[in-house]
């Protein structure tokens, strides 16, 4: 009898940095568990999809691998006809399962996990059940382990006053205080840190608060810094700051100093939160992205005793925060979410010419204002060229910008507008450094093919997996090299794709006629527009970038 061809299969693994837990050592034993449930059946696994570092909580569509096992699924020549993954736990999160499954029954794809002991059929409701309970199992897993690792943290801060990383605040340094209380971190060379004062900037931190108390205000105090030439905190760390500009101490900088209790000698830990939010509310299925929040001051852990040398003392502080709340120019050091009622057509769109900044969006007897106020924020003692205060009225703007969108893509120009919009596209060429991984990535799929046909015609399946595993691991290292190439690469766009671009949007003058305005801001945001606006002439600048640009000037009234 003719020996069975053996069934191909995709793996699927998957280890995050919070388990804590070598990567291969976790590859290789998901690897074993997933290889033991196929041999019997003649299975083979002949390539691999494992993720490093990505959460358990993150989609499918938004997991390296798992992202290209999805694509891999519509090709027709994959070179396998089930998937394996090696522990449900570390595959499917919450609802996950119920999102991806049916995927793998419309391409015919079947997918193996070892609690069900074989296939998983999608009609069969245990197996649903099963696979719920094990996304559910999945998710508390995750919250008790976030549970544990921040009940930890208050402990050691409340009892222990240790430092838990991040930054040093301004005025302070890092010194190591011999090893790590944990002795596998210790093991490895890490040192447990606490604060020392820096010699530079602990005497500034001193100078803000005994001026402070003498009745000088924020704004004062920034221009007195700048003005005496001593470096901002974001200038004083560029190598951690190269995101801010560091052109002069601002009001905020002088508050944030003002509120930190750890200027007292105490540890302080979470001021700040991760909320998960949904990516897309339209598409939940996209799963939540982690966004930072500040805790009200009530919410602060701080430690008991003194943990480092203070530059104040409690009484200082204290007196500093009375001043602040009786003044009402802030919230005691209480960073308040703010809650925008009123709708912004433009928001986060439009820019101050002169800075380069967002203009921020402000009511003003009901109508909706953008102003800038660059000298407010950096002091003025930095004699930026830049207009003190800076007006634009939204509905000056909205009509000579709605009216050139409209025709801009009315259908009798719709085709000039492509045109312009191709035609005004970066050329690209790619580095020659590419050519290398592209052949490396040929060449592989070449042996692929001849370790396939080595397999049809009764090769060793054991050495030529082997094989496989390799060429397949080389080929995904030249596509890393490739894809890093292409995110430092302009891309530009066919003529084909801005037309389907553009044809997605619609009927664009028919929906910013007597649109809502939330409406309005999201095809501006389809447009990739951005909006320039020139104090000094008084016209707006308008680019929609769909990876191409084009500009035309507006003019506007209402302006400053």
């Amino acid at each position: 009898m003719p020996t069975p061809q053996p069934k191909p299969f995709a793996f699927y693994g998957r280890v995050s940095t919070e388990d804590n837990q070598d990567p291969e050592s976790s590859r290789n034993w998901q690897l074993t568990r997933a290889t033991t449930i196929i041999r019997p059946h003649s299975g083979q696994i002949v390539t691999e999809y494992f993720d490093v570092g990505q959460s358990r909580s993150l989609p499918w569509q938004r997991r390296i691998q798992a992202s290209r096992l999805l694509a891999a699924l519509r090709d027709p020549r994959r070179g396998f006809s089930a998937v394996v993954v090696g522990e449900p736990h570390r595959a499917f999160y919450g609802n996950q399962f119920g999102l991806t499954v049916p995927l793998f029954t419309h391409y015919g794809v079947e997918l193996w996990v070892p609690e069900i002991g074989g296939p998983i059929d999608p009609d069969n409701e245990a197996h649903e059940l099963v696979m719920s309970v094990f996304g559910g199992m999945s998710k508390g897993e995750r919250n008790r382990i976030k549970l544990r690792v921040r009940t930890a943290m208050a402990a050691q801060t409340l009892l222990e006053g240790r430092y838990l990383g991040g930054r040093p605040p301004y005025g302070y340094t890092l010194r190591e205080l011999g090893p790590h209380p944990n002795p596998a971190k210790a093991a490895n060379g890490k040192q447990l840190k606490g604060l020392i004062p820096d010699e530079q900037t602990a005497p500034i931190v001193r100078q803000i608060f005994t001026e402070f108390l003498a009745g000088i205000g924020l704004f004062a105090i920034a221009e007195g810094l700048t003005a005496n030439h001593v470096p901002c905190p974001s200038a004083h760390d560029r190598a951690r700051n190269r995101h801010r500009s560091g052109i002069a101490w601002s009001k905020s900088a002088v508050r944030v100093i003002l509120t930190n209790p750890r200027y007292t000698g105490r540890q302080v830990w979470n001021k700040q939160r991760t909320d998960e939010v949904l990516l897309d509310v339209d598409d939940v299925a996209m799963g939540h992205t982690g966004v930072m929040r500040w805790n009200p001051r009530d919410k602060w852990v701080v430690s008991k005793e003194i943990t480092h040398e203070p530059l104040i003392d409690d009484t200082t502080f204290e007196q500093a925060q009375a001043i602040l709340r009786h003044r009402g120019r802030g919230t005691g050091g209480q960073h308040l979410q703010q809650r925008t009622r009123n709708p912004y057509v433009f928001r986060g769109i439009i820019y101050c010419a002169a800075c380069d900044r967002r203009m921020q969006g402000q009511y003003n007897h009901g109508d909706a204002y953008y102003r800038c106020r660059f000298p407010q924020e950096y002091a003025l003692a930095n004699h930026v060229p830049h207009p003190r205060n800076v007006y634009l009225r939204e509905d000056a703007l909205t009509d000579p910008l709605d009216t050139w969108l409209a025709s801009a893509f009315a259908p009798q120009r719709l085709e000039h507008t492509i045109t312009a919009l191709a035609d005004a596209q970066p050329v690209a060429h790619p580095p020659a450094t590419g050519i290398p991984a592209q052949a490396i990535i040929t060449e592989c799929d070449a042996k692929l093919e001849r370790y396939r046909a080595a397999l049809d015609a009764g090769a060793d399946p054991t050495v030529v997996t082997a094989w496989i595993t390799q060429t397949q691991a080389d080929r995904a290292r030249a596509e890393a090299e490739l894809h890093a190439l292409a995110s430092t690469t302009p891309h530009r766009l066919t003529r084909a794709e801005i037309t389907a671009l553009v044809t997605a949007l619609g009927d664009i003058a028919a929906v910013l006629r007597d649109a809502d305005p939330a409406d309005k801001a999201k095809v501006y945001r389809q447009l990739g527009l951005r909006l320039n606006y020139q104090p000094e002439t008084q016209t707006v600048r308008a680019e929609v970038d769909l990876s191409a640009h084009r500009g035309e000037m507006v003019c506007v009234r209402g302006g400053t």
